[in-house]
């Protein structure tokens, strides 16, 4: 059991793409504190030995590793049917999952593509909310959505995914009123870019290089800092923030333009004139 005054034993957290990156952080944040983590995949180079020992490390509950695909209704109905054998409720479930499908002009865009992308990156979070409260009897209290900041910022090639992304934050807040009467929470949550393997598969792996140039390793946020958010939002203390878009960015939205890096520019020029 973690120190921490979050307090988690006894709850069941469900995570989506939960074998690495921002899932695998928010499987160790939540473990750490007592909680049985499920860790949904559906492929991957993930090594199962060493994420037992990562969470034994923390002193976290060894985790079920599930492999589910996401967007396939056999397989979400398949998973939780077996996991009512070991558990009798869901508490909180983060949806997680993203496709990275890759635009490169106009002529890209069809509408098969948008259906995909919308199946791997909104989806979900509606499809398995449904489909645990059919399987458990009741709704997870606590349901997070992985969100970006595509919805309101450019990135390169990114079109489906901040278009499907733009569709799950309405999705948040229509949900949150429709379940309002069961007292479920719900909430998600947008970061800038995290270094990630997803990160590379979206943007080349020579992005971060190139954004060091003129973005401090201040500005970025790590896994386990948006991890350590979602804690916080499922910790009970919370419970009146609810059907919100919340940007965990360390402020740099507001500030991290061209103005700023000119600014920086010229200290730096400053001290050493």
């Amino acid at each position: 059991m973690n120190n921490s005054f979050l307090d988690f034993t006894a709850k069941t957290v469900l995570i989506t793409g939960g074998t690495r990156g921002i899932g695998l952080e928010t499987g160790l944040s939540f473990g750490k504190r007592g909680a049985l983590c499920v860790l949904t995949y559906r492929w991957g180079d993930h090594d199962d030995v060493a994420i037992y020992e990562q969470f034994e490390k923390v002193g976290a509950p060894k985790p079920i590793l599930a492999q589910a695909d996401v967007a396939n209704a056999a397989d979400t109905k398949a998973l939780l049917e077996e996991l009512k054998n070991s558990m009798d409720k869901i508490d909180i479930f983060i949806s997680n999952v993203s496709s990275a499908m890759v635009i490169n002009c106009f002529e890209d865009y069809t509408l098969k593509g948008l259906k995909q992308s919308i199946s791997y990156s909104t989806w979900p979070m509606v499809a398995y909310t449904q489909e645990i409260e059919r399987v458990f009897g009741a709704y997870p209290k606590y349901i997070m959505a992985v969100s970006s900041t595509g919805p309101t910022d450019y990135s390169i090639g990114y079109d489906y995914v901040a278009a499907s992304k733009t569709v799950m934050e309405v999705f948040v807040k229509y949900i949150s009123y429709r379940l309002r009467k069961y007292d479920v929470v719900i909430n998600a949550v947008r970061s800038r870019a995290i270094k990630t393997k997803s990160l590379e598969a979206t943007f080349g792996k020579d992005l971060y290089e190139f954004a060091q140039k003129f973005v401090p390793d201040s500005y970025w946020i790590q896994p386990e800092e948006l991890a350590e958010a979602m804690v916080g939002l499922c910790s009970g203390y919370c419970d009146t923030i609810t059907g919100q878009i919340i940007t965990v960015d360390k402020g740099t939205n507001f500030f991290d333009n061209l103005m700023e890096i000119y600014t920086r520019t010229q200290k730096a020029k400053a001290k050493t004139a």
